[in-house]
């Protein structure tokens, strides 16, 4: 073999161990739709657009045949890439830890999205064009485990149905499916391999109201939900993964780090989760702001609170009882007594501000259960929306529970630039502040090694960005060069 076909060879293997180097135990690559914080004015209605149609599902108002398991949403700010099927196609799902199920749009589907403004292509799943592709029907234990029971009304062989509606009345409906899907299983640093996984999923054959957005459009939703009918608990029952997932959302670039499997690095402080809720809640024991504590009402926190506290990432911004969303205002702006505020898309108190908001704005922490923390920031709860205008991500609830009480929900505002473990094996959940653009290492249950996971962007084809491949494909026609 002569020089120039070794060089080329050699050059050649490089280039594809580095485009197979790592997408995320399991990892997902994830974008955030606003390609990060600093969206600027135009993202305001979006934003509370956003959390006001997630709460309808978090309240309850959610019409679910299904036991309360498959509680979509419509616009997570996360999403990543999954391969269904055989032969495999690709679908944009949102992330959502939040929701139980994955679900994706269907071949046939009645006012599913065409397009997205997301400037990725949407696909529709076809059960019929895949070999390993089957309806789950009524009769088989997944459904009944939705419908915690077999439905009496089921019929032997028919389909085994689901809908979903919204705060705002959108709806989605469809039945369930089951598929080969394709992830990626971390073997080594920055390497994975692909795995295979038979999941039961939703096949959504008709939509309703502002899911078919296309501002905001992606193929479906992927829940990570405590439901014994979520993928994770799937591929948990199977024997591929532990019930353990984390992430850590870049606020700033828009990507990140979603994995599934136990993180050894960094250390990660945790609190226990409330028993019997559907969604990830803690139980909260104080606010300080600026280093004082504030006081809060007997029932927001310690253990006798009837309320607790919901940590979810799909949510955009950070909803308090009136009670605490008033003596932190006052505490935030007591630095500031000259500003003068303005209400910005009838929700947003916004100011013109000229210098550093860590410097003229106090840190805000969260205390919970078994001494962690939650630290914010002013750069993370404060949003620029123009050179010198800054609005502030704290909202008011005004969202109730069954039972007429205001709830604390915290969301991507305060979880973003940190790593967030969520570990159903011990019922805990627990962060710690991170680089979310670096690495973290998760442990390979069967060999027992620790591997460093990369972070990842979803609107790139691959690790090398296309600039990185433009320099390569130089660099070999450079050698090849000096050859001749």
């Amino acid at each position: 073999m002569d020089l120039r076909r070794r060089i080329f060879l050699l050059l050649l293997l490089f280039s594809v161990q580095l485009i197979c180097l790592v997408k995320g135990n399991i990892v997902f690559k994830v974008q955030h739709k606003f390609g990060g914080r600093g969206a600027g004015r135009s993202a305001l209605t979006s934003f509370r657009a956003h959390d006001s149609f997630r709460h309808g599902r978090m309240l309850g108002a959610v019409d679910l045949p299904l036991g309360g398991n498959g509680q979509p949403t419509d616009a997570a700010l996360y999403y990543t890439k999954l391969s269904i099927g055989n032969p495999s196609n690709d679908y944009h799902v949102q992330v959502d830890t939040g929701s139980d199920i994955l679900w994706v749009n269907c071949v046939g589907c009645d006012k599913c999205p065409t397009k997205s403004d997301l400037k990725i292509a949407l696909k529709q799943y076809d059960l019929k064009a895949s070999s390993t592709g089957k309806a789950v029907t009524c009769d088989q234990d997944f459904c009944s485990a939705m419908f915690n029971g077999q439905d009496p009304d089921c019929k032997v062989g028919a389909f085994c149905d689901y809908a979903v509606t919204y705060g705002d009345g959108s709806r989605t409906e469809g039945y369930f499916v089951r598929d080969d899907i394709k992830l990626d299983e971390v073997t080594g640093n920055l390497q994975t391999s692909s795995m295979n996984g038979s999941i039961a999923f939703g096949c959504s054959s008709k939509q309703s109201g502002e899911l078919g957005s296309s501002s905001e459009a992606v193929d479906g939703i992927l829940g990570f939900g405590q439901a014994n009918t979520s993928v994770l608990s799937q591929l948990a029952s199977s024997g591929k993964v532990k019930k353990i997932f984390s992430h850590c959302l870049d606020g700033v670039k828009g990507g990140g780090i979603f994995a599934i499997g136990q993180v050894v690095q960094p250390k990660v402080k945790s609190t226990p989760l409330v028993p019997n809720e559907a969604h990830y809640n803690v139980v909260l024991k104080s606010v300080e702001v600026g280093g004082g504590s504030l006081d809060l009402p007997t029932d927001l926190s310690g253990p006798g609170s009837q309320r607790g506290t919901i940590i979810d990432s799909g949510t955009t911004l950070a909803y308090l009882p009136d009670e605490i969303y008033e003596r932190l205002m006052e505490k935030v702006m007591e630095r500031q007594p000259n500003l003068k505020t303005q209400i910005v898309e009838q929700q947003f108190k916004c100011f013109d501000y000229s210098g550093n908001v860590d410097n003229g704005f106090p840190v805000v922490s969260f205390h919970f259960e078994d001494s962690l923390s939650l630290t914010v920031y002013p750069h993370e709860y404060l949003f620029k929306i123009s050179d010198e205008e800054w609005c502030i991500g704290w909202q008011s609830s005004g969202m109730q529970t069954k039972d007429g009480k205001e709830i604390t929900l915290l969301g991507d505002i305060v979880l973003s630039n940190k790593l967030v473990v969520y570990d159903l094996e011990n019922q805990t959940i627990g962060w710690t502040e991170h680089n979310c653009s670096s690495s973290i290492k998760v442990r390979d249950e069967k060999s027992g090694n620790s591997y460093t996971v990369g972070a990842h962007d979803i609107s790139s084809s691959s690790i090398l960005s296309r600039g990185n491949i433009i320099s390569f494909v130089l660099l070999i026609a450079f050698l090849l060069n000096l050859i001749d």
